[in-house]
């Protein structure tokens, strides 16, 4: 068999290293992430139809970059002093009074924009990684057996991209086998959204016959204790974010709560019987996946400095080493190998 980790590692990989990325608008260690992430894909892709996804998020992330600094330029929102064009003022009501149509547009603004749209690419970039490397339908068999129902909506729609892709790919290779090269949008747009509306309905035929859907006796002591956990989890973590409140508050909270939430799906688990074929173990590879994307995350929160680089004046920011040497330790994937 090839090489494969679990799933689930993949996308706490993927996440962390998205969340590191979050937390900067340094441009160089943003680039970094996504040339790691890019990295990571290249080296434990596999032959499946959903490995292409990384490059479809990238041209999504190029998308938002254009779209960030277009609305800058008709809405503004930064000052600066070194004007590079003026674009037509167009007057609107009192009403609308702050915003702008048109005006000045400045290297200072851009380069802010470019900083907020470059974040949000490399947030879809490490999305498209997670997309390229998990392979859905062992992290559906992998999510916890009282959450089957959920994790089947939240697979299928993880997959859409994916398949939209494969989709794509079949029907240019079928137009070139027939001789066609026109690009033409409508050729390409019509076979794929027939052939996810095939997908659909073989899915919800398949569905129904494995009996998803199909509840068994209400056990309103689960539900009860999964609700209140998360409403616990929840208060705890926000407490906790906010750094009003003593952690030996909110610790507590957070604590109880995903207790709470961990014993009611333990309890609805067991009401659920399903058979797993090989089940997916998590090793110590799986482990060392998780624990490289966390170092991402330790280096940044750990050392906040040059992570927001000001753009007035206008300098080339510097790379912060130890956040830039966390990023760099989620290069670890590409090398460990899995033996099953």
């Amino acid at each position: 068999m090839p090489p494969r980790l679990h799933p689930g590692a993949w996308w706490v990989w993927a996440l962390a290293l998205g969340t590191a990325a979050s937390r900067t608008t340094n441009p160089w260690l943003g680039g970094l992430a996504l040339a790691v992430a890019g990295y990571v894909v290249a080296a434990r892709r596999s032959a499946e139809p959903w490995a292409d996804s990384y490059k479809v998020f990238l041209r999504f992330g190029l998308v938002a970059i254009a779209f960030r600094l277009g609305f800058h330029a008709l809405l503004g929102g930064y000052g600066g002093t070194h004007v590079l064009v003026t674009l037509p003022r167009i007057p609107l009501p009192d009403w609308a009074h702050g915003i702008r149509l048109g005006g000045p547009v400045t290297a200072e603004g851009l380069v802010a924009s470019f900083y907020d749209g470059l974040r949000l690419a490399v947030l879809l970039g490490c999305i498209g990684a997670a997309n390229a490397l998990a392979n859905p339908k062992r992290l559906l068999r992998s999510l916890p057996a009282a959450l089957y129902e959920v994790s089947v909506a939240v697979v299928v729609g993880l997959t859409v991209a994916p398949q939209l892709v494969a989709s794509v790919r079949q029907v240019r290779r079928a137009r070139a086998l027939r001789g066609d090269t026109k690009r033409r949008a409508r050729a390409i747009l019509v076979p794929v959204v027939t052939d996810a509306l095939d997908r659909a309905l073989a899915l919800a035929a398949a569905m129904d016959s494995r009996g998803y859907g199909r509840r068994g006796p209400a056990h309103r002591l689960t539900g009860a204790l999964v609700l209140v956990g998360l409403l616990g989890a929840c208060l705890g973590l926000y407490a906790l974010l906010d750094g009003r409140s003593p952690v030996l508050v909110s610790g507590p909270i957070l604590a109880l709560g995903l207790a709470l939430a961990v014993g009611g799906l333990v309890l609805g688990g067991r009401r659920v019987t399903r058979s797993r074929y090989r089940p997916d173990r998590w090793g110590w590879r799986e482990c060392a996946v998780v624990l490289s994307g966390l170092l991402a995350v330790a280096g940044v929160y750990l050392f906040p400095a040059d992570l927001t680089p000001a753009v007035v004046p206008l300098a080339v920011p510097g790379l912060p080493a130890l956040p830039a040497l966390g990023v760099l330790c989620a290069l670890a994937p590409a090398w460990i190998r899995s033996t099953r």
